[in-house]
């Protein structure tokens, strides 16, 4: 039977930042990119001189894109350190048990299952989330440069990859949308509204519901003890060095990205120019 007084701690305040860099960067690469993919509907005019025109959206676009990539790399740096340091399971990666588990869920929405099937930290539709949302943005950062430096990609590849880069970045960015409306909102807020990513705290309901398995592995005690302390501080020291060397390389990589062309973030000024119109005697009519 469910407690409604206990709640477990799943996020910690790190994670939860994170969580909100991507709420604001998603948010804002959205509000300020589908409208330049329909810029020629009403509502998309509306909005961009809503936002003080073309190239304050544009300055918007890739000031979030930036936030994005430097979550990503945080996040990067982050997961790496539970993996190598503290030596955390690796419960996101998705295995058979999540496809059986998806079916038995499909079944049981349909009435053929009498169970739902439980399931522990991370359940099926999270994984597929998040890996989703990790190939998304690969996908975003790669034809977001090529599209941010096209001469630069020109240069290398044809000149076909532009409009196809601007294909694939648009429609990426329409399918992260449609999903996080259909999929993400839906399960996180309107099924129940799931506060741990703000509170970082889950109830016993939800935990029995959605995370049965990593529930049953709590109450016996097997889930939370840390390593030895001394390996932990010695892997410490070995991966606070390399960490280092690889934010300083990724953050120089950032860097490039965003300066490496000039044009792909200037527009031309705009110049009033007097269009010549040679003088003419006007026609005289014939008698």
């Amino acid at each position: 039977m469910s407690n409604p007084q206990l709640h477990y701690h799943r996020f910690n305040i790190f994670q939860r930042i994170e969580h909100i860099i991507l709420l604001i960067s998603f948010t804002a690469l959205a509000i300020t990119g589908l409208p330049q993919m329909f810029s020629l509907q009403p509502w998309a005019s509306f909005m961009i001189n809503a936002m003080g025109g073309i190239e304050m959206v544009r300055i918007i676009h890739r000031a979030s894109a930036v936030l994005l990539i430097i979550g990503t790399i945080y996040h990067f740096v982050a997961v790496t350190y539970r993996i190598f340091v503290r030596r955390v399971a690796l419960t996101m990666l998705p295995g058979m048990q999540d496809v059986k588990d998806g079916l038995q869920a499909l079944g049981h929405n349909l009435g053929i299952v009498k169970t739902a099937p439980r399931m522990g930290r991370y359940n099926f539709g999270e994984k597929v989330e998040y890996w989703a949302v990790i190939w998304g943005t690969v996908v975003m950062v790669i034809t977001g440069f090529m599209l941010w430096n096209p001469i630069s990609t020109t240069s290398i590849l044809p000149g076909e990859f532009i409009p196809a880069a601007k294909a694939a970045h648009g429609g990426e960015a329409l399918l992260a949308v449609l999903s996080i409306i259909t999929w993400h909102f839906y399960n996180v807020h309107v099924k129940r509204f799931n506060r741990s990513m703000f509170t970082g705290y889950i109830s016993h309901e939800e935990m029995e519901e959605e995370h049965a398995l990593e529930l049953h592995a709590i109450e016996q005690g097997s889930v939370g003890v840390d390593a030895d302390p001394e390996s932990i501080r010695r892997r410490r020291r070995v991966f606070i060095p390399a960490a280092g060397v690889i934010i300083t390389l990724l953050l120089i990589g950032l860097y490039f990205f965003v300066t490496y062309e000039q044009t792909a973030i200037t527009t031309v000024p705009r110049q009033n120019i007097d269009i010549f119109t040679p003088l003419t005697p006007e026609p005289r009519s014939v008698q």
